[in-house]
């Protein structure tokens, strides 16, 4: 089949064709430069030919070697002055006007230079790692600040809640004993007697619970004289949790009763205890909700009274 069988692929060769030969002309002309090597650069040393010499000109082609003296031609001392006023008289090429010569830089000079500039990195390195280690100094010294000053607005904040409480626990107190004729006045103009004991006056604390329906430490009207605040209530049974550890004292649970005779709730711990240790409390409020009062319809939803568990050694 022959390959330029069409119109087509006549152009593409033609085109094909004209573009490679002005490419190849192209890189002829253009492409291909020559560039010059770069200057050598490096530091002349002198090695000399021989073991003698003198003088400060340097010699650019070697020297022949000095022939040996004869023994019987050394000048006596006459002749060196005969020779030193010819030397005086007719000056040669030895006597010639001495042109400085050109400083070389040697090995130990480049050996003192490179020293230098490492000494002047070092320099340069641990400045650097100074001015590093001031700024993490320095931010380390920001942060303890801004934690130290987040920590005191914390502190204001949390005492001046605390305050606002106070005040606004004062403020309720204030108005309750404005309510109820001045509580806490030892000289009140009210009359009247209220309490179980003989001493006129009024009995109570004020700030016992106000749901208990009698005094605490008196015992209520169940048998067993075992509960207290449970007006009306007898008591059908109880249970004893011994503690797990070798201690005495008495523990007061606050307990909430519901119509059933069932301790819904118990608080070990209140006013009156003698012994706050937590292996008394755990098994002083298992005690307290382990009893058991008659059921009562009439009696409130939430009843409050009080269990007083005494601890023995060994018990």
């Amino acid at each position: 089949m022959p390959l330029l069988d069409t119109k087509h692929k006549q152009k593409s060769f033609a085109l094909t064709t004209l573009l490679l030969s002005v490419l190849l002309i192209l890189l002829f002309y253009v492409g291909l430069t020559y560039l010059d090597p770069p200057e050598e650069n490096g530091i002349t040393v002198n090695f000399g030919s021989m073991d003698v010499g003198s003088g400060n000109i340097q010699p650019t082609m070697p020297q022949p070697k000095p022939n040996p003296v004869p023994l019987e031609e050394v000048p006596t001392e006459k002749e060196p002055e005969a020779e030193e006023s010819a030397s005086k008289s007719e000056p040669t090429a030895d006597t010639a006007p001495e042109v400085p010569a050109e400083k070389v830089l040697t090995q130990d000079q480049q050996e003192s230079i490179r020293i230098k500039q490492q000494e002047d990195a070092r320099k340069q390195e641990a400045l650097e790692a100074q001015r590093k280690a001031d700024a993490l100094r320095q931010a380390e010294a920001d942060r303890e600040r801004k934690a130290r000053e987040q920590a005191d607005r914390l502190e204001r904040e949390r005492q001046a809640a605390l305050e606002a409480q106070r005040r606004e626990q004062e403020e309720k107190k204030r108005k309750l004993d404005a309510l109820i004729g001045g509580i806490n006045a030892a000289n009140g103009q009210t009359s009247g007697s209220e309490g179980d004991d003989k001493t006129p006056g009024d009995k109570g604390r004020p700030d016992g619970n106000p749901y208990a329906t009698t005094y605490y430490g008196a015992p209520g009207t169940g048998s067993g004289n075992t509960g207290y605040g449970l007006s009306g209530r007898s008591l059908m049974g109880r249970g004893k949790e011994t503690q797990k550890c070798n201690q005495q004292g008495t523990v007061v649970v606050q307990i909430v009763v519901n119509r059933n005779g069932v301790v819904i709730e118990a608080t070990p711990g209140v006013k009156g205890t003698t012994n706050s240790d937590p292996c008394l409390l755990q098994p002083a409020k298992a005690t307290a909700l382990s009893y058991k009062w008659n059921p009562d319809t009439k009696a409130p939803d939430r009843q409050i009274g009080f269990v007083v568990v005494n601890f023995k050694l060994g018990q």
